[in-house]
């Protein structure tokens, strides 16, 4: 199956090649937005076409999707940043 594109709100490659998302999720809270940063190390090699979506680093709810973005972007903007987050979740 594969990823639901319109649920992107963010993306960059990292410089060791894999791609940073912010993507938007289900809410848990009725009325709510909620995001999550996810490392996709796949992206640009034949097995992304398997498609899948990678485990979730970090989550937020908020009120617009302005608001779940601007608490996920200093995360999502630095290399190191996500690197603490990987470690943090095993997968580095």
């Amino acid at each position: 199956m594969t990823q639901d594109l319109t649920s992107v709100l963010f993306e960059r490659r990292m410089q060791q090649g894999p791609v940073v998302r912010i993507r938007r999720v289900p809410a848990a809270t009725p009325g709510a937005v909620a995001a999550v940063i996810e490392v996709d190390r796949r992206a640009g090699t034949p097995r992304e076409a398997e498609g899948g979506v990678p485990p979730a680093l970090m989550a937020v709810e908020g009120e617009s999707e302005e608001a779940v973005v601007a608490s996920l972007m200093p995360f999502a903007e630095d290399d190191s940043a996500v690197a603490r987050l990987l470690a943090a979740r095993g997968l580095r």
